[in-house]
């Protein structure tokens, strides 16, 4: 038995290969203690109108992680790195046909409801297959998020026009041990794993700890990012 390759699927296998066999990648990992994230959602919906996912949150934070360490949008041109002119995050997406990436575009400059909206129109877009040409166009840094199908850590591919992608892994509950008065005990809270891939010729692995510290800390501190 035999399935034939959707055009989308062709497309994206292609890229990926070349970008692979072209950006010397290395890989960094964290972890988030993301309890009262995941608390305050509710709430949140509510107060804004808007559903918030744990997504908005990702895409928020990682685009101002890019504002403030913006080789991690730079491209490779000749001896020299253009930063990108805009940071725009695309976010992966199962799709019927397969694996599609819509972009949330100047996403640093939205508001965690605005990403909240872009980000459940988008999704729906991708899976009715209604994504058009400008949805997906002028990606300049990448979020994969495999969390929710259970995956507690991955590492992503880089796209081939970013240097730069987080892979981020499920929330899981982690008994984490905290001193007290003398004495440790154990509280549970919910971690997720946080990974970077970036492309070791324009990035090095301190920038990049810093950028991936930084989401970190932001997504510890969930109500800085509304």
């Amino acid at each position: 038995m035999r399935i034939p390759l959707t055009r989308i699927q062709r497309l994206i296998g292609e890229r990926m290969l070349k970008s692979k066999l072209a950006k010397p990648s290395f890989y960094i990992q964290s972890r988030a203690d993301v309890t009262e994230l995941m608390a305050i959602r509710g709430k949140l919906s509510k107060e804004l109108g808007v559903k918030i996912t744990s997504n908005a949150f990702f895409i928020r934070a990682l685009a101002l992680a890019a504002g403030k360490y913006p080789i991690m949008t730079g491209k490779l041109e000749g001896s020299s790195v253009r930063i990108a002119d805009a940071i725009n995050v695309g976010f992966a997406v199962h799709s019927p046909q397969g694996l599609v990436v819509p972009v949330v575009k100047e996403a640093d400059k939205k508001s965690l409801a605005e990403t909240a909206v872009q980000d459940k129109l988008l999704t729906e877009k991708a899976r009715s297959n209604k994504l058009t040409i400008t949805d997906m166009e002028g990606q300049t840094i990448a979020l994969s998020n495999l969390g929710v199908y259970g995956i507690d850590y991955f590492f992503g591919i880089v796209p081939l026009q970013t240097s730069t992608i987080l892979a981020v892994g499920n929330v899981v509950n982690t008994a984490v041990a905290e001193y007290d008065e003398g004495n440790f005990k154990a509280t549970a809270r919910k971690i997720t794993t946080l990974a970077i891939a970036a492309d070791g010729r324009i990035i090095n692995e301190v920038y990049a700890a810093g950028f991936l510290s930084f989401i970190t800390g932001q997504l510890q501190n969930p109500r800085a990012l509304i």
